[in-house]
C-alpha cells in the first residue's frame, strides 16, 4: 500500500523522494513506531492531536522545525 505524502515543507526534490521511500511501508501506527525506533536518532510520536471520535493526527518529529503528521482513523 502506498502512503499519500504531501510536501506542505516545499522540501527539495531528492530529499522529498527520500522520504516518500521511508514512509512508503507505514500503513499502520504500529509500521510508524517500528520505523521510528529503527532511525537515529529515535523518532518517537511527539503529539497525538484528536479531530474526532474516530480520527487522531499523529505527530512524528523529523529534522527541526519538520514533523510528519499521519490522519489516522
Amino acid at each position: 500500500m502506498a502512503i499519500r505524502l504531501i510536501d506542505r515543507a516545499r522540501l527539495p526534490e531528492a530529499a522529498f523522494r527520500d522520504l516518500q521511500l521511508a514512509v512508503n511501508g507505514h500503513a499502520s501506527l504500529e509500521r510508524v513506531l517500528e520505523w521510528g525506533r529503527a532511525q537515529a536518532p529515535v523518532r518517537r510520536v511527539a503529539e497525538i492531536v484528536t479531530q474526532d471520535e474516530f480520527t487522531h493526527d499523529v505527530l512524528v518529529p523529523l529534522d527541526p522545525p519538520l514533523y510528519l503528521a499521519y490522519d489516522v482513523t
